[in-house]
């Protein structure tokens, strides 16, 4: 039996155990190393992985779902919304766009819309949520998709983290910058770029003050008490002494803490945090 509309996303979201009033679904990256392989899914053993990412030396890297992964999760849907991770740290949206041409190839009547969503993490999680709320107002599938288009131009990614060694060893970031991060107590803070990249912007040093950043940040990209949410790679004090500098700004602010799954962990490292937010 088909369903009306379905919306999926790559693991990138940390959405994994999203609870969802409308069909859902994550589709897995994978972490890959010369030794293991890592599915970012339910089964993930999230801090076995990072113990063993921090001692190992050799080279890591990440794998997108492949188009076959998409076309199973967009199973027997008559409508998809597919969000993805920023087209410039993986080839998801690649992937899903390929999937959603045989799928539409396949089932002339369907139709499937496909998000680069030019960010990871909690601010695709911002995006789903808003793509379920524009579903139970009735919109036609055609709005939902123009309504998520203009959405994301006000949602925005901020995100602190104590060490970028996986960043580096992938070509993500500055390796001179990544040797900052950790020393003497250095957090880069910085936020996801128009263009989808993460652009390291602020070195402060201490915890105290990469929190204080990182709300600045925020404010700077035009926060102004909207939806918040946090997710942190084993850093729940400091997700929570980052909901508090907001609650002390914004009191009414809606505002989740979560946890960063595989793939979000693999970037963000022990300490990590992302924080997706309205503008």
């Amino acid at each position: 039996m088909s369903v009306d509309v379905k919306i999926v996303a790559d693991s990138s979201a940390d959405a994994i155990n999203f609870k969802s009033t409308i069909p859902f679904q994550s589709v897995p990256l994978k972490i890959i190393t010369d030794k293991t392989e890592y599915v970012d899914d339910t089964k993930l053993k999230i801090e076995d992985m990072v113990k063993y990412l921090e001692s190992y030396k050799g080279k890591s890297s990440t794998a997108c779902p492949s188009v076959a992964d998409y076309l199973d999760a967009f199973a027997d849907a008559e409508n998809v919304i597919c969000i993805t991770i920023t087209g410039t740290l993986s080839g998801s949206y690649n992937a899903a766009c390929i999937a959603r041409d045989e799928y539409i190839e396949k089932y002339k009547d369907r139709k499937v819309f496909v998000l680069n969503s030019l960010s990871a993490g909690p601010e695709l999680k911002l995006i789903i949520e808003r793509a379920i709320e524009l579903k139970e107002k009735n919109l036609s599938f055609e709005d939902i998709c123009t309504s998520l288009q203009e959405y994301t131009k006000n949602t925005g990614l901020a995100f602190s983290l104590e060490c970028l060694n996986n960043l580096a060893r992938n070509g993500r970031c500055n390796p001179i910058v990544a040797k900052a991060a950790g020393l003497l107590g250095i957090r880069i803070v910085g936020k996801a770029s128009d263009i989808g990249d993460l652009q390291p912007l602020d070195k402060p040093r201490g915890a105290e003050k990469a929190y204080s950043k990182l709300f600045e940040r925020m404010l700077s990209e035009g926060y102004n008490g909207g939806k918040v949410r946090i997710d942190h790679c084993f850093n729940e004090d400091g997700a929570n002494t980052l909901k508090q500098l907001i609650i002390n700004r914004f009191p009414s602010a809606d505002i989740s803490i979560d946890v960063t799954y595989g793939l979000c962990s693999f970037y963000a490292e022990n300490g990590g945090m992302l924080v997706g937010f309205e503008k």
